[in-house]
């Protein structure tokens, strides 16, 4: 096994593998491959740690359905028992960390991976039930190979269309909009547990509209805080959201969030996509409160929405919006069963 201090990535140790063995057994077959599906590695998120169960050299090869058997039986029957130290297996299943090599097609693995063949297109319901961590399981990990297969979804899943974005943006300011004042109500209650629960919900909230707004994937919550930080935040939102966790008391804890949520409104007014809106913080009618009233945001953004099937969807969200389970968010079988709620 790698020693301490000679950590080299899952995506390092994939390139080095591909050349090595995995390009001399395709052969002369046209192919993609890369570091692709779930997990840490894809996102290039993976350390030292991450060698202590199921981590190696993981592939998937895509290839054309008459050369998949052909290249499968290569493929099994030249992969070392090791590689660099780390064990190799090959199989299907992305979710079983012992299956470090795959050989599909492309349709075979998106279908697999995404519940759908986006290489056939892509509607507004595979949009909409597809958690944004299976999309960047597709755009985000290192590509070792490419006849032009890979790219072109790739390309095609970069980002929502510019309707589904702007209605997301409305659905995500409602939710802040839904719960900006409980902090205070909480508070003024002697719920100090509840207010700082409603904190961290909204921090939250706030950290996934800046996700939106940057026109970037969130990944799963392990890593959501990492990449949040690796997002650009010259205006100190990253530092506001970090007040308002660590706040001591309901007066430092409301400070902070209206500071963030004046920031998140003046990056909504340089989006220039809706008519440019106050973003100064205000009271909450006659309630000792301060908020930002973000449902101003919310109508700004659907006013902008002239999809007509789109504008039918409510103030729902797309899955991540109203989901957080793992059991869902992981398995395709069981978000394609929302599909339903869009139509």
């Amino acid at each position: 096994m790698t020693q301490v201090g000679q950590f080299r990535s899952a995506g390092e140790l994939g390139a080095g593998f591909h050349a090595d063995v995995i390009a001399p057994l395709v052969g002369e077959a046209g192919y993609a491959a890369g570091l692709l599906g779930w997990g840490s590695d894809v996102l290039g998120y993976d350390t030292e740690r991450s060698t202590d169960h199921g981590w190696g050299p993981r592939i998937v090869v895509l290839v054309d359905e008459q050369d998949v058997e052909q290249v499968r039986r290569r493929v099994e029957a030249g992969l070392p028992d090791e590689y660099e130290g780390h064990a190799v297996r090959f199989g299907w299943d992305e979710h079983e960390p012992t299956h470090h090599v795959t050989v599909a097609t492309l349709g075979d693995w998106l279908q697999r991976h995404l519940g759908f063949d986006a290489s056939r297109g892509i509607g507004y319901d595979d949009w909409l039930v597809t958690p944004q961590q299976q999309l960047l399981g597709v755009v985000a990990g290192r590509v070792y190979a490419d006849d032009g297969r890979l790219a072109a979804v790739r390309e095609a899943l970069a980002w929502y269309p510019d309707q589904l974005w702007r209605w997301m943006l409305a659905c995500q300011w409602s939710r802040i909009a839904q719960e900006e004042a409980f902090v205070q109500r909480t508070h003024e209650v002697g719920d100090e547990a509840g207010s700082r629960v409603v904190t961290a919900r909204l921090v939250r909230d706030v950290m996934r509209l800046a996700f939106l707004q940057s026109r970037t994937y969130a990944p799963y919550t392990k890593w959501l805080g990492t990449a949040f930080a690796r997002l650009s935040h010259p205006d100190g939102l990253d530092q506001a959201l970090a007040d308002a966790l660590a706040a001591p008391d309901f007066t430092d804890r409301e400070r902070a969030l209206v500071t963030a949520y004046e920031l998140v409104a003046r990056r909504h007014n340089a989006l220039g996509i809706t008519a440019e809106l106050d973003p100064s913080p205000r009271p909450y009618f006659s309630r000792p409160a301060m908020v930002l009233d973000a449902g101003r945001f919310v109508q700004a953004c659907l006013a902008t929405v002239t999809d007509e099937r789109v504008r039918s969807f409510g103030l729902i969200g797309s899955i991540d919006q109203f989901a957080d389970n793992t059991d869902v968010l992981s398995n395709p079988e069981a978000y394609r069963r929302l599909v339903p709620l869009y139509r």
